[in-house]
Order: structure tokens, then C-alpha cells, then sequence
């Protein structure tokens, strides 16, 4: 459930920060107070689509955070999963920050998240059905789901989902290796050529490095050879070098030595500076020896780079991906060699595979088709409820035998009919369902669905638009009845709807320094009295309207 919701600088609101009840919760208030803006900030905690219009004006950044308490099951293992949650923890805090700069985050308890995440993730907490939204269940696939939701095949359709997909990668393994099989010749003259053509070059990891090093010291040789002479004979060779030097510098300490014992550390100090001296004379000698003049090893290396850079430049454009590349080679020469031995396994594979795939889209179909009857007769009975007794709905179940009919979820393809009248055609119900009547319709099917939807949070902005009456006063008490299963939020303006709430919000705009600013508080009990009593009545807000209230309530609380 939703336990905490803070927002700050989005839209009209600047600090709010609301304390979440679970079971059922409707918020109220007057035309324009920002009731949906809060359904807004809720779209945003599951990925909904942000905007730097929706950032309070004069703000640098608006921010969302919403705290949830998630129930055990494998909503909460997906988040453990994901990182973010540890073993004994059920907490999940989502913030959402947007920006004016366009540098818009998310976090999950603490970790910055990409948007997929969230949407992935937070999508199952939180189920937003409002006059737009109630479009998702025109959707071939949302009636599908409520379809198998219906009938408890989830685990029916997972395992065939699992057998579907084996199936087609195995089926595009062997689309893989048809097509190499179709294009080896060519492509063996290739890899061929390309292997040749590495072979013979030996390439060896870090040669280019070490070549160019020995470029470098081929290319300036003459004046190595000078440094190196010049710095050995002012070491060592010459009369005047600095060993020669310190020799005497070593006879002068050794006479202080004798004559002050407080400089006895000097002579150390000589004997070390020779010991360095003398081994970098022996260094600039073997260097000297070593240096080779020959320009024809200066045109080998030149050379030797040439053709390296040239297989980089072809091959991926370093050493490393020119040794890959010659790895990659040798393995495609090999998979290709193997390949016919592949293909009649493959075929065998395959085959064996849509058999099983098939098998279980036929229990799939059979199963929808059985469940496709019980749950006409639970929405035909919800709706009834509803004050739609004289509505029919039937589900179809269109099932495909082909193999080119099977998709991720089964063969069969689900339409929701609807006939709104007596003696009309039963119609797609995207085509003939008014927003009245589609409201009725996602409330029923959500009651049917309530035990085994497992999404915690559900909620309905304005759902109740194009109703009112008794046909309100069933839809709060379908809306409380889910508010067992779930915590439902509920915006609305009716007030047979929001005295069957267990708690009740009222929206309000009102000003602070010269700005609008929306508030949300919730309702006491005198309060939320006069709170339905002023949906009641309007601006004369009798003492009978407010009896009329007071019995609303009454009669809600005794049904409790």
C-alpha cells in the first residue's frame, strides 16, 4: 500500500505531504482544486510521462516521493531481485524529480533508476483507471489478461509463454544456420582470405607498441649514440669525470674523518654515490653498444607498422581487435564446417518443439473458452448491480490452429462484445461503450478480478463521470468492498460514492503570498459531513441536506 505521499512545486501545489490510510480513500473538493493533479504525481511515481510544464512556475524542480509498504509475494521479489530491496526488507521509497534543465531522476530507496525500471517495476504497484485510462481495457491485450485472471490460467499460460519461446529460438537457430548455409561458399572465401591474410601477418599482442618505441629510437640514433657518449665520458671516461672527482672528494672526507668524528657518515655517503655513479656508467655503456645504426632496420620497422596499422584500420582499429578478430574467424570456420551436421538436428528440434507448443496453446484455448463463460455470467451479474441489466457482454474467443497464428501468449485472440440495449447488436466494446457505461464496466470487472488482481494500489479518477443516483451509491459500495483487497483511491464528485470511503480527503485551493496553492487535509467526522452535505446541496446547504449527509454516512459506517 501507499503510505506517504510528498510532493513539492508540481503544478499548483508548493509542500504537501499526505499520510495514506489503507482500504478504501476518496478525495473531493470543488471543480478545479487540483484533485487530478494528484492523480498526476502518482502517474509520475510509475513512469508516467514528465514535462517541465508541470513544474510550479517560478520553481527550478518539482518533486514526487511516494512510500510503499509492499505485501509478500512477487512484487516484493522483484524489487529484492532488482537491488533494491534486502533480504528481510518491504519498504520501497520512489522519488521522482523533475527538472527545468531536463535533468529529470528517479530513485529507488536511494538508487538512481532508469525510466524502464521504474515502469517496469512500479507499474505493479500502483493501477491508475481514470476516463482516459479506461481505454486500456479496450485493448485486445488488457481484455486477454482480465480473461486469464478470471480463470486463474497465469501459470498455464507461463508455461506455455516459456515452450513459445524455446521454441522460436530454436526456430531462429535454425533460420541462422539456413542462411549461413545458403551463403557459405561465399562467405567461406571470405573467412578463408581473411584468415590467410591474418596468419601470415603474426601478429603478436603489444607489437605495435614495441615497434613504434623502436621506430622512435632508430629514427633520432645518431643523437642517442652522442648523449650517451658525451654522458659516459662526464660519468667515467674522460680525466675530469665526475667518479674521478669523487675520489677526491672521498680523500678529503676520509682526512676529516680522522680529525672529526661528528663527519663520519660522510664517507658512506662517497661510497654509495660511487657505487650509483659506477652503475650508471656500466648502464650508459651497454646502452651505447646496443644502439644499431642500420637504416635497414629502421625500413623493416617502418614497414612492419604499415602493415599493422593497415590490418587495424580493416579489422576494428587496435592490436587487440585484430587478434579478435583472427579468433572470430577461426570459429566461424569451424561453425560453418559443422553446420550441415546442425541442420537436421535443428529441423528435428524445431519440429519437436512447435508439437509441444501447440499442445499446450490447444489447453490454453480450451481453457479460455471454458473460463470465457463463468466470467460472462460474474460481469453479467456485477453489471446487473450496476443498474445494466438490460446490457449484454459476451467474450469471444477466437483460437488459431496454424503455427503462424501462435503468439507470446497463445493462439487465441479475445474480444469483449457489447450491446448497451435490448435487441441491439452485440458490438466490440470499444466501439459502442459510452464513458458512462465503460466506467460500470471496469468497476465490474475489477470486483470480479479483486481476489486475484494482485496489483496493491488501485486508482479511479472521475470513473463515476455520466452516473449518478442509485447506480452511484452501488459503485461506493463496489469501490469499498475492493478496499478489502486493495487500497483504492477514489477522485469523485458524487456523494453516495465518497460517503462509503473509510477515509475521506478534501482538495482545496486557496492563496499564499499573492499564488494559488492547492491543499489536501483529511476530513474529521463533523467535517466530512458538511463535506458531503455541500456535494449534496451545492451553496444552500440546508438542515435537511445535512441530515441527508448525516444518514449517508450513517447507513455507509453501519454497512462496515
Amino acid at each position: 500500500m501507499l503510505t506517504e505521499l510528498r510532493i513539492s512545486d508540481f503544478a499548483v501545489i508548493d509542500r504537501l505531504n499526505i499520510e495514506c490510510a489503507d482500504g478504501f480513500l476518496v478525495f473531493t473538493g470543488e471543480t478545479g482544486a487540483g484533485k487530478s493533479i494528484l492523480v498526476d504525481a502518482l502517474a509520475l511515481l510509475v513512469g508516467g510521462r514528465a514535462t517541465a510544464d508541470q513544474i510550479r512556475a517560478g520553481a527550478e524542480e518539482a518533486v514526487i516521493e511516494g512510500g510503499f509498504a509492499l505485501p509478500p509475494g512477487p512484487l516484493t521479489e522483484r524489487f529484492r531481485e532488482a537491488g533494491f530491496l534486502g533480504d528481510e526488507e518491504a519498504d520501497v521509497i520512489i522519488r521522482r524529480v523533475l527538472s527545468r534543465a531536463g535533468r529529470n531522476r528517479i530513485y529507488i530507496n536511494g538508487q538512481l533508476a532508469p525510466l524502464h525500471l521504474l515502469q517496469s517495476l512500479a507499474g505493479a504497484l500502483i493501477d491508475i483507471h481514470g476516463q482516459h485510462e479506461q481505454q486500456s481495457l479496450l485493448a485486445a491485450q488488457a481484455q486477454l489478461d482480465a480473461l486469464d485472471a478470471s480463470g486463474g490460467l497465469k501459470e498455464m499460460r507461463s508455461e506455455y509463454g516459456k515452450a513459445y519461446r524455446s521454441w522460436q529460438e530454436r526456430q531462429r537457430e535454425l533460420d541462422d544456420t539456413l542462411r549461413a548455409t545458403a551463403e557459405r561458399q561465399t562467405r567461406e572465401d571470405l573467412l578463408r582470405y581473411q584468415q590467410r591474410e591474418l596468419e601470415e601477418a603474426q601478429v603478436q599482442p603489444g607489437e605495435d607498441g614495441a615497434l613504434a618505441t623502436e621506430r622512435q629510437r632508430l629514427a633520432h640514433v645518431h643523437r642517442l649514440v652522442e648523449l650517451a657518449d658525451r654522458a659516459y665520458e662526464r660519468v667515467y671516461g674522460s680525466e675530469e669525470s665526475l667518479l674521478g672527482g669523487l675520489g677526491q672528494v672521498r680523500g678529503c672526507v676520509k682526512e676529516l674523518e680522522g680529525i672529526d668524528t661528528t663527519v663520519g657518515e660522510w664517507g658512506l655517503l662517497c661510497e654509495q654515490a660511487t657505487v650509483h655513479l659506477q652503475e650508471l656508467a656500466s648502464c650508459l655503456r651497454e646502452y651505447r653498444e646496443k644502439l644499431d645504426q642500420d637504416p635497414a632496420r629502421l625500413a623493416l620497422v617502418e614497414e612492419r607498422l604499415d602493415r599493422l596499422h593497415r590490418l587495424m584500420k580493416k579489422y576494428g582499429g587496435s592490436l587487440e581487435a585484430v587478434l579478435s578478430r583472427a579468433e572470430c574467424v577461426r570459429l566461424d570456420l569451424e561453425a560453418l564446417a559443422q553446420a550441415d551436421f546442425r541442420l537436421d538436428a535443428l529441423r528435428n528440434a524445431v519440429e519437436r518443439e512447435r508439437a509441444a507448443v501447440e499442445k499446450l496453446a490447444n489447453r490454453l484455448s480450451a481453457g479460455r473458452k471454458g473460463a470465457a463463460e463463468k466470467f460472462e455470467a460474474k460481469l453479467a451479474k456485477e453489471l446487473s448491480a450496476l443498474r445494466m441489466d438490460r446490457t449484454k457482454l459476451r467474450i469471444t474467443v477466437h483460437s488459431e490452429s496454424e503455427a503462424a497464428g501462435f503468439g507470446p501468449d497463445g493462439a487465441d485472440r479475445v474480444e469483449f462484445l457489447f450491446s448497451a440495449n435490448q435487441g441491439e447488436p452485440l458490438l466490440p466494446l470499444a466501439r459502442v461503450a459510452s464513458g458512462g457505461e465503460l466506467s460500470r464496466v471496469m468497476l465490474a470487472l475489477k470486483t470480479v478480478l479483486a481476489e486475484t488482481d494482485r496489483v496493491p494500489v488501485l486508482i479511479f479518477d472521475e470513473i463515476d463521470a455520466g452516473v449518478g443516483g442509485a447506480v452511484a451509491a452501488v459503485m461506493g459500495k463496489r469501490l469499498k468492498a475492493l478496499g478489502k483487497y486493495h487500497q483504492v483511491f477514489c477522485v469523485t464528485h458524487l456523494p453516495q460514492i465518497a460517503s462509503q470511503a473509510g477515509t475521506h480527503y478534501l482538495v482545496e485551493k486557496g492563496s499564499s503570498q499573492n499564488r494559488t496553492v492547492t491543499r489536501v487535509r483529511r476530513l474529521s467526522a463533523d467535517a466530512r459531513r458538511e463535506e458531503v452535505a455541500r456535494m449534496l446541496g451545492g451553496l444552500a446547504i440546508t438542515r435537511s441536506v445535512r441530515e441527508t449527509a448525516a444518514e449517508m454516512l450513517g447507513d455507509a459506517a453501519d454497512d462496515r
